[in-house]
């Protein structure tokens, strides 16, 4: 990007309040203030400003405001705060003064902030509606769980049966009096179960109207539901951010941290990196395609590989490996729309080529 040929406003935003430092074209400071973090309270200020290069970190409220100012016709920039060493490495540091060296990184040189790309609308409120259906799920999993831990210090069992289930199977096997200390977890247990329905219905309407091809491709895959599907595409969002496919494991975290120093060179876990929920829904695939009596696959077949090292900790190595595989699979799949071949993919596509 080149100098900025409007003015510039750095915007460090906290959950009250705001700080505004805007910056003339050559670089002097032409306002400080304070505003309101509230819709109303930045749509006061910059509907009354001139086209200008808006600066603000990812954040919390990085996203709306994004949103919003945007609309009234700014141009805006997301710095990724894990880049910004020239403000969190400062000695001087304070509101006001990161105000100030954001408007100057984005009056200069926009790139050292290391722009990050939010997703849309639409892309945004999908995979609300998916983490929605995830809390829900680990909250009737929760109650589940203490119902079963409950009844089972009274001397009684709740048979295994499907989530879905089992509140009407608690309360017919489970003696009148017991029932009666547990019915009412057991009624938000029913509650939360109706919720998920109509949620997984949502979900199925939002891949089958929106993202029908992108699901189908990496759908291919054993292992790799709906969910997994929709969720890898809402995430991503743009396939192109990623020249190569192998990058996509790093960005989701699945990659190994290094300890290097002199001749020591270790691995340790992975990084953890970027959005944990795919990360945990790529996993569970994993443990899926490499477990026994599944599909034999390019991937089942790495796994075992993995396996077979021994060491401690074997099998998850090998799943945490073959979920990295994985996610470069899907990538790969979703650019090329290429068929996929189980066993020998590579080496097909390698020969096609």
């Amino acid at each position: 990007m080149q100098q900025a040929t409007t003015q510039t406003i750095g915007l460090d935003v906290s959950d009250r309040k705001s700080r505004i430092c805007v910056l003339s074209p050559g670089g002097e400071i032409v306002e400080e203030r304070w505003i309101d973090t509230t819709r109303s309270g930045v749509r006061r200020y910059f509907e009354r400003q001139p086209r200008s290069r808006v600066v603000l970190e990812a954040g919390t409220h990085a996203l709306w405001m994004t949103w919003q100012i945007e609309e009234l016709g700014h141009e805006v920039i997301v710095a990724n705060p894990r880049n910004l060493g020239l403000i969190y490495a400062s000695r001087k540091k304070s509101d006001p003064q990161d105000a100030h060296r954001l408007a100057q990184l984005g009056r200069v040189d926009p790139d050292l902030l290391s722009p990050v790309t939010l997703r849309g609308r639409d892309t945004h409120l999908h995979l609300a509606q998916i983490r929605s259906w995830a809390m829900l799920v680990a909250a009737r999993t929760k109650l589940i769980n203490h119902v079963r831990g409950l009844v089972k210090t009274l001397g009684h069992r709740v048979r295994s049966c499907d989530a879905d289930q089992f509140a009407a199977v608690a309360t017919t096997a489970l003696p009148a009096a017991i029932v009666t200390v547990v019915v009412p977890v057991l009624e938000v247990i029913a509650q939360l179960t109706e919720q998920l329905a109509a949620l997984d219905r949502a979900i199925e309407s939002i891949a089958e109207t929106g993202y029908a091809e992108e699901v189908r491709r990496l759908t291919q895959v054993h292992g790799v539901g709906t969910l997994t599907a929709l969720t890898f595409r809402l995430t991503l969002n743009d396939p192109a951010r990623f020249p190569q496919s192998r990058r996509v494991g790093a960005y989701l975290g699945l990659v190994p941290r290094l300890d290097q120093s002199g001749d020591v060179n270790r691995q340790l876990g992975i990084t953890h990196a970027g959005e944990s929920y795919l990360r945990t829904l790529l996993v569970g695939c994993a443990h899926t395609i490499v477990r026994q009596g599944s599909p034999d696959t390019d991937l089942k077949r790495y796994g075992l590989r993995v396996m077979e090292r021994g060491g401690k900790n074997a099998k998850k190595r090998a799943v945490v490996a073959v979920a990295r595989k994985l996610a470069v699979l899907l990538h790969r799949l979703w650019v090329s729309g290429e068929a996929y071949v189980p066993v020998g993919y590579g080496q097909v596509h390698a020969q096609a080529a």
